[in-house]
Parts: structure tokens; sequence; C-alpha cells
């Protein structure tokens, strides 16, 4: 019998925020905040390290309007805006999984937690 292999789906946006709130005042020469991408990329690479994932992707959230909105207005609109300092470096986030060749999993009108749930359950289907 074959071992079952390993998938982790990492919820990049929550990863995210906890990076950038976790360490503060981190910048580039240029005084670009870095400290999302530095935690962020510390936390992964320490993942990959210790579990050895077989399989592995960083999903994150949709840009466009999504689904839990459009069935319920007031879904998340208490919650603050995204800190620019933070939105500037989510591009960088993603050229850093590019660079480790780590799939970027986003579909649109859609949370990365929705899609996590998705693929899991479609994963163990497939065994």
């Amino acid at each position: 019998m074959s071992e079952k292999k390993s998938l982790f789906l990492v919820d990049g946006m929550s990863n995210i925020f906890r990076a950038y709130y976790a360490i503060r005042g981190l910048s580039n020469s240029k005084g670009m905040a870095t400290n999302a991408i530095y935690g962020f990329t510390m936390t992964l690479r320490k993942m990959i390290k210790e579990q050895k994932p077989d399989y592995l992707g960083v999903v994150l959230d949709s840009k466009e309007k999504t689904h839990r909105q459009d069935a319920y207005e007031q879904y998340k609109a208490h919650r603050p805006e995204m800190p620019e300092d933070m939105v500037v470096q989510l591009p960088y986030i993603e050229r850093v999984c590019e660079a480790l060749r780590i799939p970027i999993i986003k579909k649109p009108k859609y949370e990365a937690d929705d899609l996590i749930g998705t693929l899991a359950v479609q994963a163990e289907k497939k065994g």
C-alpha cells in the first residue's frame, strides 16, 4: 500500500495579515514597508523545511466583490480597509511564491478559505 501524499493549502491572506501586524517597522532602503513580505516568506520557508509537504499551494482572496458580499451586503462591511503599506507588498509576496515555484491559487469572487475547503474535499476524494 502506498503512503498518502501530503497537501498543504496556505491561506495566504491570513498569513500575510499575521506577518504584517507581528513585525513592525521593517522597510527597505527606499522606505517601502517589507514586514509582510519578510514575515510571510519566513513562515512559508519554515513550514516547508519542517513539514516537507508533497504538494503545496498558496491560496489568496479574490480582489473582486465576493459571492458572500453579493448575498449579504453587510458581510465584512465594518472591517477596516487593508493598510496601503500592506497593499503594496502583495505583488512582491506573489513574486516570492513564483520564485519558490509555489502555485498561487485564486478564483474571482471567492475568498481563500472557501477555496481551501473545496480543494481539500476534492483532494481527499482523489486520494
